[in-house]
């Protein structure tokens, strides 16, 4: 009985000890094949973005406008001959997005040659002056400090402080949404008052906004609310003052009064009129 003993002890041994082997030996190999695996996934990545049939011979700018096919490709620093599979798309769209004229990008590749870009600008509706002038586009955020190579012609905002300024997502005051609504009104087509004839627009958080207009020296008094039938209004009075001989003769039209529409004619008197 004891020898039994012995002998079954001595043969659990060996099968533990065979055991540990085989554990041993499984993990070893597995980590052999890792190794190897992680070689040959280091090896072909180096040769797939070494290789000459990946080398870019088509960088394909769409959506440009203001910014030129080789300003796109100078700022996502882009370049002929670059293999598109060592191209990290993700920083190439980060490179375009820090421009200031491009308010969206996307970056692709196409095997197995070509890199294409789409862009699209931002759209200048107005300056800013906050002290330091800005472009503002049309979603009502500022997108870039205006320099001289920027567009001419826009209308000026005046009045304004930071706090009103639409931020981040963050809505903007009453008197910049006011501001905002003037400037969608002249984008209509057919509006009374487009915003090519807008000179600025000075905000009041008293009595609202007032519009310099055409040669910068009429005055067009809005307030506050109601702009869409206030243009309406608008466009009588100024259809009246072109049928009676006077369409530039005036200094300002106040359509604040819900009635009426006083007319400032341009004399020594300065009479006012009523339409």
């Amino acid at each position: 009985m004891k020898k039994n003993y012995y002998k079954n002890s001595a043969a659990k041994k060996r099968v533990q000890t065979r055991n540990r082997f085989l554990t041993a030996f499984t993990i070893i190999l597995g980590a052999l094949a890792v190794v190897g695996m992680s070689a040959l996934f280091v090896f072909g990545y180096d040769y797939m973005t070494q290789c000459h049939y990946f080398q870019a011979r088509q960088l394909s700018v769409n959506g440009g406008g203001r910014l030129s096919e080789q300003t796109v490709l100078e700022q996502a620093q882009l370049t002929e001959g670059v293999n598109i599979l060592s191209v990290n798309l993700v920083l190439v769209r980060k490179r375009l997005m820090a421009h200031p004229w491009i308010a969206e990008a996307e970056v692709s590749r196409e095997l197995p040659d070509r890199i294409r870009i789409r862009v699209r600008e931002h759209q200048p509706l107005a300056v800013l002056d906050l002290g330091r002038r800005f472009l503002v586009n049309r979603h009502g955020e500022i997108f870039k400090e205006m320099n001289r190579s920027d567009p001419a012609g826009l209308p000026l905002i005046t009045g304004l402080e930071f706090s009103d300024i639409r931020v981040s997502g963050k809505k903007g005051s009453t008197a910049y949404a006011s501001v905002m609504q003037v400037l969608r009104l002249g984008e209509k087509t057919g509006s009374i008052l487009p915003n090519h004839a807008l000179k600025r627009i000075s905000v009041d958080r008293e009595i609202g906004l007032t519009l310099h207009a055409f040669d910068a020296t009429k005055v067009i008094k809005l307030g506050y609310e109601n702009y869409p039938a206030k243009y309406e209004r608008l466009r009588s009075a100024i259809l009246y003052l072109n049928r009676s001989g006077q369409s530039l003769n005036y200094e300002s039209i106040d359509l604040n009064h819900a009635n009426r529409i006083v007319v400032t004619p341009e004399s020594p008197e300065g009479d006012q009129e009523e339409v």
